[in-house]
């Protein structure tokens, strides 16, 4: 299946810049971004990482929207997301990783609609390597799917996945309606976050996933907010960042 096709080329790119220093355990650093080149099954993958506060106890991934439709590491989504996980203002300062998928921006290959999965699991396995810390994965809209998957499929990943969230995750779209019914038996930690008035993912579709996914697990539905979470962008980031930080005290 093509795994949540959906169109998510609005606010692709965002300006990313850092000059927050934040202080902890004694030393002050400040947040970097650096590129990264990542050995995926299809060719090389394009890769930026965030670097982290060295005592950082969890690392996190980050997966993008349908290439198809103009989406890429920069979305804003998850660009937003990122920063939750990376700004020192948010209290957590970890590395964190986002990566083109197959056939977009400089990585090689072809996109398939469902072999990004392994994309991802090619991504976890640099993160693991460059950390060997407990991840926290993530993605939106199609990347969210494609997360879920690779962390609670039968294709998941042996690395240590501490929770996987979705943001905007979809239910139907391109005609067709997804039901992640392996999610039945799937005993990570879960979060869902979507707006009420998400088109790709209503909220009752939605509903009957979590309510038939494996506990533990969360639904949190922004109210007003749409696929895109426009102009609702800074309530998603405080809803994530509260799971999270309950989740990793």
């Amino acid at each position: 299946m093509n795994a949540a096709g959906m169109p998510s080329q609005t606010g692709a790119r965002s300006a990313e810049s850092f000059t927050d220093v934040s202080q902890s355990e004694g030393s002050t650093w400040v947040p970097k971004s650096r590129t990264v080149t990542l050995s995926g099954p299809a060719g090389r993958l394009e890769g930026l990482l965030n670097t982290g506060n060295p005592h950082a106890p969890f690392a996190a991934l980050l997966c993008h929207p349908n290439p198809a439709y103009g989406g890429n590491m920069h979305h804003k989504v998850l660009y937003r997301a990122m920063k939750v996980m990376n700004d020192p203002g948010f209290g957590l300062g970890w590395p964190v990783l986002r990566f083109n998928f197959r056939g977009t921006g400089l990585s090689e290959g072809k996109h398939d609609g469902k072999a990004e999965i392994e994309d991802v699991l090619a991504a976890l396995d640099w993160l693991h390597n460059e950390f060997h810390l407990p991840i926290f994965l993530g993605g939106f809209s199609f990347g969210s799917a494609m997360a879920l998957w690779a962390s609670c499929g039968p294709q998941k990943t042996n690395h240590p996945i501490k929770a996987v969230f979705a943001l905007g995750l979809p239910t139907q779209a391109g005609g067709h309606n997804y039901h992640y019914r392996f999610l039945h038996d799937a005993p990570l930690p879960k979060l869902f976050l979507s707006g009420d008035s998400d088109a790709f993912g209503p909220a009752p579709q939605l509903k009957e996933i979590v309510a038939a996914a494996a506990d533990p697990k969360r639904l949190i539905l922004i109210p007003g907010a749409d696929h895109f979470f426009t102009h609702h962008l800074e309530p998603m980031q405080q809803s994530l960042a509260r799971w999270i930080r309950e989740l990793s005290s």
